[in-house]
Formats: C-alpha cells, structure tokens, sequence
C-alpha cells in the first residue's frame, strides 16, 4: 500500500460509486449499513466507514488511531467519535485499531450509543477478547465485522487476518460469532434499551460513578 494508491482508489463521500451502490441496497433492503472505505476529502484522503440507510447518506466516521504503514497512506481523521441516532438504536462507530484505546468506545457511550459498529481488517490478536471488556465496561452492544484470509503485498510479509466477527451484548456476552476461514452473514435481535441501564449494582452505575476531575491525566500530552 503506498500514499499514491490510496489516492487512486479513494472516493467522494457520498457522491462515489461505493456509497451510491450501498445507498441503493440500503434503500431497496429497508436497512442501515456500515461499512469502510477510503475517503477522498479535497486533498486529504481517509480511512473512513460511512453509514447509510433507507433514506440515503446518515454520515462518515474517519479512522482516529491509524495503524502501523496507514500513516504513511492516510490523514489522521478529524470526525472526532460521533454517534448516529437511527431511530430504533443510537450507534457509535469505530475502526479497526481503534479497539486498543479504550477511550474510543468511553466517549462513544458517554456520547449515548447503544451499539457500536467496528469494521476491521485485524492481524493482530486479542481484539476480540477486549471488545467484551469494552461492551461490560460501558454497558453497549458491539458489533465486530472482520476481514478474513491472507493478503500478500509485493513480496513482503503476508497479512493474515484474524476473522472470528462477532456480536456481544451489553455485558460481554457473545451473541453471535463466526470463525476465521469463511465468508457469511449473521442476523441476530437485540433490544438497545438493555444498553442504557448502566447499573452494576443497586449503588454503582457506571456512567454515575464515575469521577472526571480525577482523569486529567488522561488529557495530558506525554
């Protein structure tokens, strides 16, 4: 991957041929989707995931955290986490390397997500693991769409993606999952209001709970 690449492959948001045609099946399926793409904005290009719906373009989400040779080929995203209320669920969105910060999905619930959707392409272990910790920590559903198989770059090391996409509810628990070898689509029923109690116990809550003033070194620059 190089800078140039992405550059050739990068669309408009939502004018380019990959929101269009999602656009389209949104709208003929009566549903949301989201998904990843490079993003061409002026000069600058993104690793975004655009969401859509029955009623066309909702909005973009560019990558926070880039990862590894992504910050020789992208801009770092400016959206800041946004969550989008789609009427029945409000949902957060984050990508791919973004799991290894908790802050992601903390301000994602702070925000009022019910679901947080998590396009990846992962190779590195564990995330699947973290994700449960990030839904029982701030009571969310999360959804985890991961690319599968092994791409080889011009004689470099091969990338090996992990699979195993899943769903976990708002206590870490998996709903559903799928392995690491094939392709496919899993449908599952969730009620989003299990998401907004944060209570763990009758006294403690975890969004009540909690005690900013001591944080601030989570602001600090090292």
């Amino acid at each position: 991957m190089s800078r140039q690449e992405v550059e050739t492959l990068a669309e408009d948001v939502p004018t380019g041929k990959t929101c269009q045609a999602m656009m389209t099946l949104a709208r003929d399926r009566d549903m949301f989707l989201i998904f990843g793409l490079a993003e061409r904005s002026a000069s600058r290009v993104y690793n975004s995931a655009a969401i859509v719906g029955p009623r066309g373009f909702v909005g973009i989400y560019r990558k926070t955290h880039l990862f590894a040779e992504e910050k020789l080929c992208f801009d770092p995203g400016d959206t800041g986490f946004r969550v989008f209320d789609l009427g029945p669920a409000r949902i957060g969105v984050m990508i791919c390397f973004d799991w290894i910060f908790p802050e992601s999905a903390r301000v994602l619930a702070i925000l009022g997500a019910d679901v947080i959707c998590h396009p990846a392409n992962l190779v590195l272990s564990h995330c699947q693991v973290a994700m449960r910790t990030r839904s029982i920590e701030n009571s969310v559903f999360s959804l985890t769409a991961n690319r599968i198989g092994t791409e080889f770059r011009g004689g470099k090391n091969p990338l090996r993606f992990t699979g195993n996409s899943q769903i976990l509810d708002s206590e870490g628990n998996t709903i559903a999952g799928m392995g690491d070898e094939g392709p496919g689509v899993v449908i599952v029923d969730i009620d989003p209001r299990e998401a907004r109690d944060k209570r763990i116990t009758a006294r403690n809550d975890r969004m009540k709970d909690r005690r900013p003033d001591f944080y601030r070194p989570l602001m600090d620059q090292p």
